[in-house]
């Protein structure tokens, strides 16, 4: 008998900008991988899409950090800047809320990526498979990326 072969999957970048290795976010959670593996992008723009099919599981009060479990089964966190949960959600206009079903593509939030800089934050978005060890494969686009773009490739 033999094993059928998997065919890779997808995560598309949520946001148009260039990749950062989790490891040089600037925040020892990301880095040390503490809530999973991804990648990180440094944003050119200020829409922030879903990265896959699947259903909001939960919104920051603050608006920065969205959860999605996609429909196969992946636990998905976009995080839209570092330390900016600071902001209170000042530059932030989310679009979804908990409990809704999104596609690869629908827009999550808005998020004004000058005024994040100018406040002293990072905008850098960290893109997080929390769940990655139900991974087989993993692997990761580099340099610049746009929105919609594979980001992550894997297979469960």
């Amino acid at each position: 008998m033999f094993r059928e072969k998997k065919k890779p999957s997808f995560l598309s970048c949520p946001v148009g900008g260039e990749t950062v290795l989790l490891e040089n976010t600037g925040d020892e959670v990301f880095a040390g991988k503490l809530l999973g593996d991804g990648i990180a992008v440094d944003p050119f723009e200020s829409t922030f899409t879903s990265p896959c099919d699947g259903t909001v599981e939960s919104v920051s009060k603050t608006a920065h950090a969205y959860n999605i479990h996609s429909d196969d089964g992946l636990d998905v966190l976009i995080h839209i800047g570092i330390d900016t949960v600071e902001l209170r959600g000042e530059g932030f206009s989310p679009k979804v809320q908990a409990g809704d079903k999104v596609k690869r593509g629908d827009v999550l939030c808005t998020a004004n990526v000058d005024f994040i800089r100018e406040k002293g934050f990072s905008a850098v978005t960290p893109v997080i498979i929390s769940n990655i060890s139900d991974i087989s494969f993993f692997d990761r686009q580099q340099g610049i990326v746009k929105r919609g773009d594979s980001l992550i490739s894997y297979i469960i």
